[in-house]
């Protein structure tokens, strides 16, 4: 009898477990064990990353694409503006060189300019330098003051002021004046 007593009491506090962890399970609480918790745990872990390994290869595949296919876009436009750059500076040094040359031809003109000025000027000087005094006074009056001024800077002093004598005194002094300031 005490063996009934017993099985009754455990087959009692057995049932009043299963209800127990039947309230428990209706409250939406598991129970388990920590081994099975923690297989259960792996276990949802690991469907969870094959999923996103699955959904994750493609979509990383697809992105490592286009941003390949991004850096093939940018590295050919940065080939195209290398080139542009590359033909603007030849350009630009056929420029520099063609300048250059235009340059140099018009310093030569200048240079042949100023040297056919010269002669001209001592051209004049040996004219007006054989001219009668008042003659060339007459001349230098009406010529251009500055061709004036370097002729008789050329000419001997002393036929330089006969010249300077016989011109209209306005004159005179305004070509000594210009005489003055370029000789400073």
């Amino acid at each position: 009898m005490k063996n009934i007593v017993f099985i009754i009491l455990i087959m009692s506090s057995l049932s009043a477990l299963a209800a127990k962890a039947d309230k428990e399970t209706k409250k939406g609480e598991l129970v388990y064990t920590e081994a099975d918790f923690k297989k259960k745990l792996k276990d949802q872990v690991d469907k969870a990353v094959d999923r996103l390994k699955k959904s994750s290869v493609a979509k990383l595949t697809k992105e490592i694409l286009d941003k390949e296919r991004a850096l093939e876009a940018r590295e050919e436009a940065l080939n195209q503006k290398e080139e542009q750059v590359k033909m603007a500076e030849q350009t630009l040094a056929q420029k520099i060189i063609s300048f250059e040359k235009e340059q140099e031809k018009l310093l030569g003109c200048l240079d042949e300019n100023e040297r056919n000025k010269i002669t001209r000027v001592k051209q004049l000087v040996s004219v007006i330098s054989n001219m009668k005094p008042q003659k060339a006074a007459e001349l230098l009056s009406v010529q251009d003051t500055q061709i004036s001024v370097k002729i008789l800077e050329l000419i001997k002093p002393e036929r330089a002021s006969k010249i300077f004598n016989l011109m209209d005194k306005e004159v005179s002094a305004r070509l000594q004046k210009q005489y003055l300031n370029m000789t400073k």
